[in-house]
């Protein structure tokens, strides 16, 4: 009698386990006696379990994508000390970490000193991607190199190649600290350019785009792999009164509403810069220049300094002013 009692349990929980239902198996006995003590009938009986059974699933798929992305450590927004840094714009920090920019395979540039938060940015919105569903990949600079050339010796380039470029978010860290050798800048180079329109890219670097040559060794590559990197957005660099800042602008902006609106540096790809607005009218705006825009906009300004630079950012219709 209690080996036929026992049979249909049995056969349950090698059914559930077949099905890989590892909540379910677990929680069906707790959940059925909490559905009696309610009065839930067999539809919700089953629904709660439905539900306890994609929680746990989806906390599991974000728990494997953590530990593909290969963080050196895991950190969010909610552990990021926002009054330490009190100008740093955190509503634009927020905003990208809804990770739609992933969605548009835009990239972030995130140029500063050492101690202005640029890696934990960095892993924050990293993290946040994971939790949004995307493949994500970090390393520094220096460390993806040296795998590019390990896998070069190893006959395994292509096959880290496309590792790399099926990567939803790919998160380079550090480019700048280490110079790279010819052969490394040019396997990195490929990285981007393999991945151009492909998926979004986060790249932290203490350099401002004008010295990236120090690192790559070449003017013609660094061109190149800023054009990868920054098409279809404009680098552009906000002459101010303050220290100066780099935003990153999409290229449906107009260079002409943009010079309109501020003293604005083109940064060109081997260091030189162009004044674009020498020779548009003013329009009459206040000491401080703004510049409009779009929402799509992936932007992250990081002073130079140990500081953050105040950037307000004031959500007008469609568009962004930041100021």
């Amino acid at each position: 009698m209690t080996k036929s009692a026992d049979r249909p349990q049995v056969l349950l929980t090698h059914h559930l386990k077949a099905l890989k239902l590892p909540t379910f198996l677990a929680e069906y006995e707790k959940v059925a006696r909490e559905s009696a003590a309610e009065g839930i009938d067999h539809t919700r009986y089953l629904l709660r379990l439905a539900e306890l059974e994609l929680i746990e699933r989806e906390r599991r798929l974000v728990d494997r994508r953590i530990r593909a992305a290969k963080f050196p450590a895991v950190k969010s927004l909610d552990t990021f000390d926002f009054l330490a840094i009190p100008t740093l714009n955190k509503m634009l920090v927020v905003e990208l970490a809804r990770s739609e920019y992933v969605i548009r395979n835009e990239n972030i540039i995130e140029l500063g000193n050492s101690g202005t938060g640029k890696t934990h940015v960095a892993l924050a919105l990293g993290l946040a991607a994971c939790q949004k569903g995307y493949s994500v990949f970090f390393s520094s600079a220096a460390t993806l190199v040296n795998r590019l050339m390990e896998a070069r010796d190893g006959r395994q380039l292509s096959r880290l190649q496309a590792q790399l470029t099926a990567v939803r978010l790919l998160i380079i860290d550090e480019l700048g600290y280490v110079p790279l050798s010819q052969a490394g800048a040019e396997l990195l180079f490929e990285v981007f350019s393999q991945r151009y329109e492909r998926g979004a890219t986060i790249v932290t670097s203490n350099l401002p785009f004008e010295e990236w040559t120090s690192v790559l060794g070449s003017e013609r590559l660094t061109g190149a792999l800023l054009d990868r990197l920054t098409h279809p957005i404009d680098p552009v660099d906000v002459d101010v009164a303050q220290p100066a800042i780099d935003v990153v602008v999409p290229d449906r902006v107009s260079h002409h509403a943009a010079c309109r609106a501020a003293h604005v540096h083109v940064a060109k790809a081997a260091g030189a810069a162009s004044d674009v607005g020498r020779n548009l009218p003013p329009i009459g705006l206040s000491r401080k220049p703004i510049l409009e825009v779009p929402i799509a906009v992936v932007v992250l300004a990081i002073v130079r300094s140990r500081d953050w630079r105040r950037v307000c950012v004031q959500e007008v219709g469609d568009a962004l002013i930041v100021q």
